[in-house]
């Protein structure tokens, strides 16, 4: 069973913030450097300068953004910036958000999880890493001895129960409001009562635990605490650094929004562009669409599933950019035989999920990426289906492939099986910012 439980959270010094707004951000790996800087001009304080810190001529092993972030996260502890909850709390946040013309309003218990390799079975992965940015939080990690952001984790439950607990016991007025630069409000509730807490760790006491965001930070994670226990023999199991933060969140929850991940390619030879058509013929059908509205996008699965197709309901997915600025949906063959590409029981579970078979039959077997180095240098990943157009109208990469939503309930089943979707498979939205509350995992806590 997962261990789940509250901590002595850092947060800021609401007296000495106050407005929460300037100091939060997005996790480190969907910031891009112009946003960066933006977060750095926003406030002296603000998370970015420990969460993802800028490079400087003149690096060294002995100053650098990591050992930078430490040191300031050592000036806002001494200053009073930052502030160590006196007891153990959970921490309830609800993302109130608009998407797809609604108020949606999904709700998160931010709490320590006991570490456990994959192997165990309690926590479980749904999508594959790559190793870069798994070396860029170890780095930052052995450096601040913090989880700066929460890990995304999600259950199962029959209704979506949790939700309403911890609506229940969140404060009508949160101990802390903050507005991200999307329009994103997140109300952070601290819960100290016992009996509260009590009650949250009872629920979830027998639950699996399905790593949604953040694979890379659990495995940073894993390997901390792996270095920690070699340094203190006398490890007792219960020291900060065998557990990791994360927002946990019902995996029925009727606002827990995921967005596609769609691809971007660049960089392949023409004649691998140009025997694409061929290649993927005996698989897909492929149709030329006329293009989609250019405010862009109408959401890409309303462009790609027609109320003809949706009846049909077999996988589809778009292409952009070959022959031209044109459009196709791909619509896989009835008769498609995918056995050679595909083991019976990856079938069994992935056929229908157009990500994976825009892995295996295009990605890898028609295009030859097909290593985690050509993926690196060939693919981009982005949840904006106009961003992807109009990288393709610049020359900047040649493809974009759009893709549907991953259902939820295929992340979990993929999950129990052992196996993983290919990487960026799912994009949650919105994600829990980094700056509500920080994990400290010093070895004496």
């Amino acid at each position: 069973m997962g261990d789940v439980r509250p901590f002595c959270g850092l947060r800021y010094n609401l007296q000495r913030i106050t407005d929460p707004s300037t100091v939060v951000t997005p996790p480190y790996d969907v910031i891009s450097p112009e946003e960066r800087s933006l977060y750095y001009r926003r406030s002296p304080y603000n998370i970015i300068r420990l969460e993802s810190g800028e490079e400087q001529p003149g690096d060294s092993p002995q100053n650098n953004k990591y050992t930078r972030a430490a040191a300031t996260l050592d000036d806002w502890l001494r200053e009073g910036i930052l502030i160590q909850e006196k007891q153990p709390a959970f921490y309830i946040v609800e993302h109130r958000f608009p998407y797809q013309d609604m108020d949606r309003s999904r709700w998160g218990l931010i709490a320590r999880v006991r570490l456990e390799d994959f192997e165990g079975g309690q926590i479980r992965p749904h999508e594959r890493t790559t190793r870069e940015p798994a070396v860029d939080r170890l780095h930052l990690l052995r450096s601040c001895r913090t989880n700066l952001s929460p890990i995304i984790g999600l259950f199962r439950t029959e209704k979506g129960e949790m939700a309403a607990l911890l609506q229940e016991l969140s404060k009508k007025t949160p101990d802390m409001n903050a507005t991200d630069s999307y329009g994103v409000k997140y109300c952070l509730s601290v819960v100290t009562d016992e009996a509260a807490i009590e009650k949250v760790s009872t629920f979830l006491i027998d639950k699996v635990i399905y790593i949604a965001d953040g694979h890379h930070r659990y495995e940073t994670a894993l390997r901390y605490q792996k270095e920690q226990c070699a340094a203190h023999p006398s490890h007792t199991g219960n020291e900060s650094f065998n557990f990791v933060m994360m927002s946990l969140t019902d995996s029925h929850d009727p606002d827990l929004v995921v967005l596609p991940s769609h691809r971007l390619v660049r960089g392949l030879e023409s004649h691998r562009i140009a025997q694409l058509e061929e290649m993927i013929s005996p698989y897909f059908h492929m149709e030329e669409l006329p293009p989609p509205l250019p405010t862009f996008f109408e959401p890409v699965q309303t462009w790609l599933w027609t109320p003809e197709m949706r009846g049909k309901g077999r996988t589809v997915l778009g292409l952009y950019g070959l022959h031209g600025q044109k459009f196709y949906r791909l619509r896989l063959r009835r008769n498609a035989d995918l056995h050679s590409l595909m083991t019976e029981e990856e079938l069994r579970l992935w056929r229908d999920l157009d990500v994976v078979l825009l892995q295996r039959v295009i990605l890898q077997a028609a295009l030859g990426i097909d290593t985690t180095e050509k993926e690196d240098y060939h693919l981009k990943y982005t949840s904006d289906g106009l961003e992807a157009k109009t990288q393709v109208d610049s020359g900047e990469y040649q493809l974009a492939f759009f893709l549907n939503t991953v259902p939820v309930s295929s992340i979990l089943d993929t999950a129990d099986t052992g196996r993983r979707l290919p990487q960026k498979s799912t994009y949650f939205y919105p994600k829990t910012p980094a700056g509500l509350v920080i994990n400290p995992v010093w070895a004496e806590d």
